[in-house]
């Protein structure tokens, strides 16, 4: 339908109600007054209507565009007439009995109008019906205008009572007739909004369950569909408006109009609005719950089966793999154990809750694809967490240190406590936590200090010049060698090594068992003094001697 087409209608209210049932007997009105009363105001009316009266006559002696034409010219002319009978009524410069028969004009067009309005929408519905789904859309944009020009409609007739009442006249069945009018027109369109809506959910579900080939169709009928609930929408909402001045209860329809498009606006937080969202929440929920709720809890009772079983195998798995990896033939080292060991567990455990889920009626197709799509976005925005990650990789497959080492790693010096594929954890020998990231350590000089078993302890003590070289070698010979945790094999060196500035420097250089590096240093060093002191060897210290030389001045008088 053309914009001509589609204004036809309200145009051909003025031609059969508005023109030639109510201008003649206002215009014969206004021949009986007296020409030197009539104001600026009553002179615009009458000329007005005298050219709503000729176009009236000329359409009836016209065809086609030029017909369609002289409809539009005419429905302008009427809002135009609505215009200055409003400045009329507000500023009286009209009498009120004119005003009065110019306001019942308006009454009996707009009524008119109506059932035209509303048998053209019958006819249009019942075409778009028998219509094809490709036809439709065309159809439905004129079915939208009409609806259109209907709550239009509607509005002047609110605005007819208003005027009516400012000037004094009893509307009160007037406005029982309209205030019916829009109550029932609000209970066919809220059910229309209600069926339309539950038809569009009908074909999301279909659209997402059928395959490429056969989705054109549905997705035809869901912009149909979606069509139709906007226009009911916009009519609902103007009937809304319009309701609530007429002292219409429309709490229950604002709630479906907040339920259908999920704007926030400000009737919602109207007292009435509000209960009746939360009352039919509530009766939804109770209604689920009788429908659904058998169903679920037996859903949720196997998720919980699964989940208790799937906690009991990662158990079982951890306890498999701890025994198969402390394997000598595997050889790992105990972070590739706890990795291993922490691995198995969670892959039990994600396995299991997939399968739980699927049991509770979840698709997990789109959530694979979403966790695929989260790991790349995730991957770009923890990029130091990718490098941390593949450094402990790298820590766990070329193994430089253990669980227990005590080792020089990323700055920090302590004992490894605990490591993850991100970050290690060291203790200090001061009882201090430091986390380093894996990237850190990797990228920088690691020293593993008890990786091995036996250690070398590296010792030098001196003596002084004047003591006796061999019997000094021969005590340390035998502190050494006394000491329990000194191993035998290598076996320790004593040796001269620096003739010093103050002192002559042995090295000795025992071999102990790493855990037994602090002990045996420490002991022999205290042993060293105590023997030193009964033998009489000397442990000299850095000294300087300071001569001074007293130069006598000749000049100094004698005393």
């Amino acid at each position: 339908m053309s914009l001509s087409c589609r204004k036809s209608a309200l145009f051909l209210w003025g031609v059969l109600i508005a023109v030639s049932c109510a201008l003649s007997p206002f215009a014969q009105a206004v021949e009986e007054v007296e020409s030197a009363s009539i104001s600026k105001v009553e002179l615009e009316i009458e000329r007005i209507n005298s050219d709503l009266k000729d176009l009236s006559d000329a359409l009836k002696d016209t065809t086609g565009d030029q017909k369609e034409a002289l409809q539009l010219q005419l429905f302008q002319k009427n809002e135009e007439l609505r215009a200055v009978l409003q400045t009329a009524i507000d500023k009286e410069r009209v009498p009120k009995d004119k005003l009065i028969s110019l306001v019942k004009m308006q009454q009996n067009y707009s009524r008119g109008a109506t059932q035209y309005l509303e048998q053209k929408i019958k006819q249009l519905d019942e075409t778009i019906n028998k219509a094809k789904e490709e036809e439709r859309l065309a159809l439905l944009s004129d079915y939208q205008e009409l609806q259109h020009y209907l709550d239009v409609l509607i509005e002047s007739k609110w605005q007819n009572i208003q005027w009516l009442k400012a000037l004094d006249v009893d509307v009160s069945k007037a406005q029982q007739e309209l205030t019916d009018t829009v109550e029932k027109r609000l209970r066919v369109i809220s059910a229309s909004v209600e069926y339309y809506n539950q038809q569009i959910e009908v074909v999301n579900k279909q659209i997402a369950a059928r395959p490429e080939s056969e989705k054109s169709a549905l997705q035809l009928s869901q912009l149909v569909l979606k069509q139709r609930m906007d226009t009911a929408v916009d009519s609902m909402r103007a009937l809304i408006s319009i309701g609530r001045q007429l002292n219409v209860d429309t709490s229950d329809y604002r709630r479906l109009m907040f339920e259908v498009t999920g704007s926030i606006t400000q009737d919602l937080f109207d007292g009435k609005v509000i209960g009746s969202i939360l009352s039919s929440w509530l009766d939804n929920f109770w209604d689920w719950l009788a429908n659904n709720a058998p169903q679920h809890l037996i859903q949720l009772l196997v998720f919980a089966v699964i989940l208790l079983a799937t906690k009991v195998l990662a158990k079982v798995t951890r306890k498999v793999i701890g025994k198969a990896v402390v394997s000598k033939n595997l050889n790992m080292s105990q972070l590739m154990q706890d990795f291993f060991i922490a691995m198995s567990g969670n892959l039990v455990w994600i396995i299991g809750i997939l399968v739980g889920l699927s049991q509770i009626g979840l698709n997990l197709t789109p959530v694979l694809t979403g966790f695929g799509i989260a790991g790349v976005i995730i991957g770009f925005a923890l990029q130091d967490t990718l490098s941390n990650f593949a450094a402990g990789m790298m820590l766990l497959i070329y193994r430089p240190f253990d669980v227990g080492d005590f080792v020089f790693a990323g700055g920090v010096d302590g004992k490894v406590s605990h490591m993850s594929l991100v970050n290690t954890t060291i203790k200090t020998f001061d009882n201090q936590i430091i986390i380093v990231p894996n990237s850190k350590i990797w990228g920088d000089v690691i020293k593993n200090v008890t990786h091995e078993r036996v250690r070398r302890v590296d010792m030098v003590f001196g003596i002084g010049y004047g003591d006796d070289l061999l019997k000094a070698e021969r005590v340390l010979t035998e502190i050494v060698t006394e000491h329990p945790s000194v191993l035998r094999a290598p076996e320790p060196m004593i040796k001269v090594h620096t003739l010093n500035t103050s002192s002559v420097d042995f090295i000795v250089r025992p071999w102990v068992k790493t855990d037994d590096y602090w002990d045996v240093y420490w002991d022999v060093t205290k042993e060293v003094k105590l023997r030193f002191d009964r033998e009489g060897i000397s442990i000299p210290f850095p000294q300087q001697d300071v001569h001074l030389h007293m130069i006598k001045d000749e000049d100094t008088p004698e005393n």
